[in-house]
């Protein structure tokens, strides 16, 4: 049979986004049932570095710690090389303790101790492998969704006063409002993403190569890995695949010399390189009729600066007290004031990455190169450089999380 149940709130996905504002919305007396596709976070995610933002969101829900002791690694900023050159240092040690690195962590354990936080709260319901089949929606207003556990499983009615989308660039939440996604190609290149062991040979820094082939990112993962992004360009990658395995594997060694053993040893195939399509997004609306969409559901930006994880912490804050004022008020219209925070932001998010995207990732000219080397100095040398750098790590705006606005905590929790 059916099951039918009523909420305060319905968020749909369970990324970080949507985990963060149930956590978030729970510890402010609010019941929320949570909807998510996947039956757990054993897969592979590529979106692994936390900026100071994020990192502070979950410091100040309580999983910051738990997360990171599972395994992470702590970077000390950004580097554009080419070469032998150093074209760009961003030092994150210009902000201060305790937010003063970039942490590499696996996005399983931010997502594992953020869902353990929820449901140490009596007023969460957690629908693991469901799918969102449908809105609930009477006259005025979205009233919930309708969410399917597989053929032998009975649909789940979920009764909510709100609804929230947070399940990703390719939300079906969005899809099912009639919401456009917004899809922008304004990115010159996709990326493909592999690991490789390399005990002894991380690296302090998330990098950037430049080189006479195409970019490389590169940056330390736990434990004893490196998680290499190969720029490849847009909507190209299967004609760079159809050169073949040696053809990658010549251009990767050209890029990253001192990780060309690696490399050769552990790449055997070009199965194991996984695509990322790179565009931006911004969905036509981000609030109808008590739904609202957050994170990559209602923005999707580019790996690069590595924003992503960033934004959707920082959209789960602001939405949160106001939810709490639209559930007072039961008025749907005053999720705009959502909007009206985070636009402004957003769109500066946008913005920056594109002309990052061309200075840093541009094909090699002399010219513009010696440029950037020149730029970059002014930035590793003057307070143009921390201004810089407190704007990646904290965006435009930076966000509080509204502690004061909690009124139940968790229980203890137990480790074994």
């Amino acid at each position: 049979m059916a099951d039918h149940h009523t909420t305060d709130v319905c968020v749909v996905g369970a990324g970080p986004a949507g985990l963060a504002l149930s956590l978030l919305l729970l510890r402010s007396g609010v019941h929320v049932t949570l909807v998510e596709r996947a039956t757990g976070f054993r897969r592979e995610f590529r979106g692994e570095i936390l900026q100071p933002g994020g990192m502070a969101v979950l410091d100040a829900l309580g999983v910051l710690a738990g997360a990171r002791d599972r395994g992470s690694r702590a970077h000390r900023g950004f580097r554009l090389v080419d070469g032998d050159r150093t074209l760009l240092d961003i030092d994150y040690g210009r902000l201060g303790a305790p937010y003063d690195h970039l942490l590499a962590v696996g996005q399983e354990h931010v997502l594992e101790e953020l869902l353990t936080a929820c449901e140490q709260l009596p007023s969460f319901r957690y629908l693991g492998g469901h799918r969102v089949s449908g809105l609930l929606r009477d006259e005025d207003r979205y009233t919930g969704v309708v969410a399917d556990g597989g053929p032998a499983a009975a649909p789940h009615t979920v009764r909510a006063r709100f609804v929230v989308g947070a399940d990703g660039r390719y939300s079906r939440t969005r899809r099912l409002a009639g919401i456009d996604a917004g899809r922008m190609d304004v990115f010159a290149q996709d990326v493909v993403w592999f690991k490789v062991h390399a005990p002894g040979r991380s690296v302090d820094r998330v990098r950037v190569h430049r080189s006479a082939g195409r970019a490389v990112l590169v940056y330390g993962s736990h434990p004893d890995r490196l998680q290499i992004g190969w720029t490849v360009p847009h909507r190209g990658w299967n004609e760079v695949a159809a050169r073949g395995l040696d053809f990658v594997k010549g251009e990767l060694a050209r890029a990253l010399p001192e990780f060309a053993d690696l490399v050769d040893e552990q790449l055997t195939s070009l199965s194991e390189l996984k695509l990322l399509d790179v565009f931006a997004g911004r969905a036509a609306e981000w609030v109808r009729d008590g739904l609202v969409l957050i994170g990559d559901a209602a923005h999707t930006h580019s790996p690069l600066g590595a924003q992503g994880i960033n934004l959707a912490l920082q959209d789960a804050a602001v939405l949160h007290p106001v939810l709490l004022d639209a559930l007072a008020a039961d008025a749907t219209s005053m999720l705009d004031r959502f909007t009206e925070l985070r636009s402004g932001d957003i769109d500066a998010v946008f913005r920056f990455q594109v002309a990052q995207s061309k200075a840093m990732l541009g094909r090699p000219n002399p010219v513009a190169d010696t440029m950037r080397q020149v730029l970059g100095g002014l930035v590793t040398r003057t307070p143009l450089g921390t201004a810089l750098t407190r704007r990646i790590a904290h965006g435009r705006t930076p966000v509080q999380v509204r502690t004061d606005l909690f009124t139940t905590r968790p229980a203890p929790k137990e480790r074994a």
